[in-house]
């Protein structure tokens, strides 16, 4: 019953507050066309990502897990001139339908998707002294999601935003039990962050039509 209400919220608020979008439609539909995973953020969690970019005038971002392209896309559209996004995915049939969609939205100049296990790729990103990053958004795997930290910070710079979603497991994240591994790396870095002097953070739990969840995102003092 509650999903059903979430839904139906999400349904209302979506066609209120987010202009349709073909390039965004068409990127969802590629991606379920192509049997990608469920997953990419909602129309109104890609809004959020949206105003996060307008709000805080990022002009470089580092996205950890690109999936179809379509969180990209939504911070692509939200960058303004010059900006630049770098995007890291592991499954290299999921960075080739992501840079499809990026490019039939018209965005490709904007965004660099990089192939490859995030953990090998972040310490060639440091390595060049690619950064610093003016907003960072995790989104891959959660078992990782500690040593996602630990790059993200060693990538920013005052003031950078760092987002981290699906934080919340169904609640599980309450449980100090909890034999699931993304349960437990998003635990670890949950007290990485309330640990960190350099950082002052929140966390939101969400509900919507995929469920319930939330995230949780720091800003670098």
């Amino acid at each position: 019953m509650a999903k059903k209400v979430w839904k139906q919220v999400d349904k209302y608020l979506g066609g209120l507050l987010v202009k349709p979008d073909a390039a965004r439609e068409s990127a969802l539909a590629a991606n379920k066309a192509a049997e990608l995973p469920a997953i990419d953020v909602t129309p109104l969690q890609g809004q959020f990502l949206a105003l996060l970019v307008r709000m805080t005038g990022a002009m470089k971002i580092l996205e950890i897990g690109t999936l179809g392209g379509y969180s990209a896309l939504w911070m692509a559209q939200a960058m303004g001139e010059g900006g630049r996004i770098v995007t890291l995915e592991l499954d290299p049939q999921h960075a080739e339908i992501a840079r499809r969609n990026l490019k039939r939205a018209g965005v490709s100049e904007r965004v660099e998707v990089r192939v490859g296990d995030a953990l090998a790729l972040l310490p060639k990103l440091v390595a060049k002294k690619e950064g610093p990053f003016d907003l960072i958004f995790i989104d891959g795997d959660k078992k990782s999601y500690p040593k996602y930290l630990e790059y993200a910070l060693a990538l920013a710079h005052a003031g950078t935003v760092i987002v981290a979603d699906n934080v919340v497991r169904d609640g599980e994240v309450a449980n100090a039990k909890s034999r699931d591994g993304n349960v437990q790396g998003v635990r670890k870095m949950l007290e990485q962050i309330a640990a960190e002097p350099r950082l002052s953070a929140t966390a939101l739990q969400t509900v919507c039509g995929k469920g319930y969840d939330g995230f949780v995102m720091a800003v670098v003092l």
